[in-house]
């Protein structure tokens, strides 16, 4: 046998032999690459085939429950009838109640099994089916360089809420203008709900929609499609907050957000104009107080009467955008209390009995939710975590702030963040430590130029607007 034709290992080594070793090497290895994704993707299909069988599962164990239910009988053999003694009156009659109350506890189960079935079922129906209809748009930077102490906001919960004012696809009818008239689309309401991991309280803050701000490069944001471009719009050092969802979407007002708190917004909720009413409409109104009537120069009478009132969906729509309230002492800073006022009074109403065990006005209230908002990181769950934490808290637990301004306007038309309170706001919530009731008077030095990309806080005050 020639040797240098030889496969085996001791053979002697030529160009040939060395060749043939490496291509059966490269076989071995391909080979055992097939055989280990081939032992995965089993293992996946295994795994498949459990989760999609639970549910028939389920429902197998509750359909056998009932069967079992309907077909059990109480015979009695004849041999033990034959064999046992005579039973007194008293005791057949203790013997038929016992074989009721064993039948009737069996009745009861099979039902309750039932119900868990279809209570299971209609959640996950339910959640399956607003998030379907809920529009996903990307708004968040989890992994933003602005975010103080990442690690230790972990379990927190912040709800960035932005009220947009564009008007696509509104009708005359609804009194907010038109796309023609107002086209695009600005922020005239911006406020985080923050609840913190222990759920032992929830912080709302607001911030003026003429905020001074340092604007980052954003990429341009198309509101009447909800999608942004390639193209970019340029940072601005000096700006107003709403300019930032003009030009930038949600992405852009998260930045700014990220870069004045510090902390990690992970859930973004915007709701426009046009949607807004039919929220309020499906619960059928909600309650709002008022020291005094509500009667705005731009949109007239919105509210005639003090003291509490249940307000319909065109009536709420004016609430919370109405600018020059006569009496107010504010523009901006009065819209933001009515604002916060009637969010506390949407959810209380949406978890009350009323809405709750009513199956027409719950879906109402969620389709119309749905259809009105977008954002990211946003279904029943956690919407729901907000809403319960806000119902079932007292007053002393829920606080309502507005971020700390020098409290006029500057010669821009701006309101300008006092620095040192608002670092104080936002590192108290992040580190959840106790909210300062009234902070001392800054000096001058700190109400000084907007923040900066580096700049990461927010806080509470009231002040005046002109912007």
């Amino acid at each position: 046998m020639d040797r240098l034709t030889m496969t085996d290992e001791l053979e002697a080594i030529d160009d040939a032999t060395i060749t043939k070793r490496k291509i059966d090497h490269t076989l071995a290895r391909f080979s055992a690459a097939h055989d280990e994704l081939e032992a995965e993707e089993a293992k996946k299909r295994e795994r498949r085939e459990r989760l999609a069988l639970r549910p028939a599962a389920l429902l197998e164990q509750t359909r056998t429950a009932l069967q079992r239910v309907v077909t059990t009988t109480d015979p009695e053999p004849a041999a033990a009838s034959e064999e046992s003694a005579p039973q007194t009156r008293l005791q057949e009659k203790k013997e038929r109640k016992t074989r009721q109350t064993a039948k009737a506890g069996r009745i009861t189960a099979a039902v309750v099994a039932a119900l868990v079935f279809l209570a299971i079922g209609s959640a996950w129906g339910a959640q399956t089916w607003f998030d379907a209809k809920f529009n996903t748009v990307a708004s968040l930077d989890e992994d933003s360089a602005d975010i103080q102490d990442a690690a230790g906001q972990t379990g927190d919960e912040n709800f960035l809420m932005v009220g947009s004012d564009t008007r696509d696809g509104a009708a005359a009818e609804d009194g907010v203008g038109d796309a023609e008239g107002t086209p695009g689309a600005r922020s005239d309401t911006v406020m985080i709900a923050h609840v913190p991991a222990d759920r032992q309280r929830v912080v709302m803050v607001s911030f003026p929609r003429d905020l001074e701000i340092s604007r980052p490069e954003c990429k341009r944001w198309d509101p009447a499609t909800s999608s942004y471009s390639d193209q970019t719009s340029p940072a601005q050092k000096i700006a107003k907050l709403n300019t930032a969802y003009a030009v930038g979407g949600p992405q852009c007002v998260t930045k700014v957000i990220q870069q004045i708190t510090g902390m990690k917004i992970n859930h973004f909720v915007g709701i426009d104009f046009n949607g807004f009413k039919s929220m309020v409409d499906a619960v059928q109104g909600v309650t709002v107080y008022n020291e005094r009537p509500v009667d705005d120069e731009t949109l007239g009478m919105v509210i005639p009467q003090a003291g509490e009132v249940r307000i319909s969906g065109d009536q709420a729509l004016n609430y919370v955008r109405a600018r020059h309230v006569k009496g107010d002492p504010t523009s901006d800073y009065g819209r933001i209390k009515r604002q916060q006022a009637f969010l506390g009074a949407l959810l209380k109403t949406v978890m009350s009995k009323d809405v709750i065990l009513d199956t027409g006005k719950l879906s109402g209230f969620i389709d119309a939710f749905a259809k009105a908002t977008f954002g990211e990181n946003l279904g029943i769950k956690q919407m729901m975590t907000l809403a319960k934490s806000m119902r079932g808290m007292g007053s002393d637990k829920v606080k309502f702030l507005t971020v700390p301004t020098t409290g006029e306007a500057n010669k821009r038309g701006n309101e300008v963040l006092v620095q040192s309170r608002t670092k104080a706001v936002f590192d108290a919530l992040i580190n959840n430590t106790p909210l300062e009731e009234k902070a001392p008077a800054p000096p001058a030095s700190d109400t000084a130029p907007p923040p900066t990309s580096s700049a990461k806080s927010g806080g509470a005050k009231k002040s005046s607007s002109s912007g």
